[in-house]
């Protein structure tokens, strides 16, 4: 395989990502988020990119695309997550500087996993209508409501709210 059959492709949603992401206190929500109520950060991504696009998910939506992603996030994403993290700091026999450059291009694996699943959920809203029409903010918030029903959870009312207001900075 080449490496070009292998390089994810950038989507506006990928594109949105980036940008929604890096918004001031945006990656600490989402990290509190998926440690403390097991989100799939790349799908709360998602929903607020479709949030975007004026498309308002039910609970039902929500959890079908959570089904949908469920298998490469347990396979690929948390795993390597979670080596990714126990190599940080860690006493081990190799050389501290050299584990860090190993933890580096785990980092850079997990990234490439995450893209490829941001790939695959762009890929099936573009060959199936997700949602209803509505206005982006509104959207937005109902998204996140849909995800916690979805998900049986109480998301913190701190970190939704600090999300909802990076969205209209950025959807503005």
């Amino acid at each position: 395989m080449t490496e070009a059959e292998t390089k994810t492709a950038i989507t506006p949603f990928w594109r949105f990502s980036l940008n929604f992401y890096r918004q001031t206190g945006v990656s600490d929500a989402c990290i509190a988020l998926q440690d403390g109520c097991g989100i799939d950060v790349n799908l709360l991504l998602f929903l607020f990119w479709l949030a975007s696009e004026g498309r308002q998910l039910s609970p039902d939506d929500v959890k079908k695309l959570d089904d949908q992603v469920r298998s490469w996030r347990e396979l690929t994403i948390i795993p390597v997550r979670n080596t990714r993290r126990k190599l940080k700091g860690a006493a081990t026999l190799v050389e501290p500087s050299k584990q860090e450059v190993f933890r580096n291009k785990v980092k850079a694996v997990e990234l490439e996993a995450e893209q490829l699943q941001q790939e695959a959920l762009y890929n099936f809203a573009k060959s199936e209508p997700l949602g209803a029409p509505g206005s982006p903010r509104a959207a937005a918030r109902a998204n996140i409501a849909a995800y916690e029903n979805a998900v049986s959870a109480s998301f913190p009312k701190g970190a939704v709210d600090l999300l909802a207001a990076a969205f209209d900075s950025v959807a503005a």
